[in-house]
């Protein structure tokens, strides 16, 4: 696990920390090729650059967070936001499906929406109008 995420779990409340750090160790043990670091205040996980995994603390839970998730075609996900990312919100540690999780996981290594050029076509599209 990267310290910063180390720091980001450990700075949490106990319920909470238990829950973040179940998932950042299922996500290092099934993405052993990732890339973690905080990214926008929260720990995430990158693949080639892109942003595949990462998970936050709300007022009342953690939200796991895949940015391609809708496309993994699974309950249990919701959609979240405009594009393409789909979360699962959990208030207890023991919420946590390590099955469901590892599945996802693999999903989030096969099917990546390019969100590291997503920005950088935008800009060229809107510069071609």
């Amino acid at each position: 696990m990267h310290p910063d995420t180390s720091a980001y779990n450990t700075a949490l409340p106990p319920e909470t920390r238990e829950i973040c750090s179940l998932l950042a160790r299922e996500i290092d043990a099934h993405l052993p090729e990732a890339a973690n670091r905080i990214w926008h205040a929260h720990p995430v996980w990158f693949l080639d650059g892109n942003p595949v995994v990462g998970y936050s603390q709300l007022k009342a839970c953690v939200r796991l967070l895949f940015w391609s998730g809708q496309s993994f075609d699974e309950e249990g996900l919701s959609k979240e936001g405009t594009f393409k990312a789909a979360e699962r919100r959990y208030t207890a540690v023991e919420q946590v499906d390590t099955a469901d999780l590892q599945r996802w996981l693999s999903k989030a290594r096969d099917i990546q929406w390019d969100y590291k050029h997503l920005v950088k076509r935008k800009g060229r599209l809107e510069r071609l109008k």
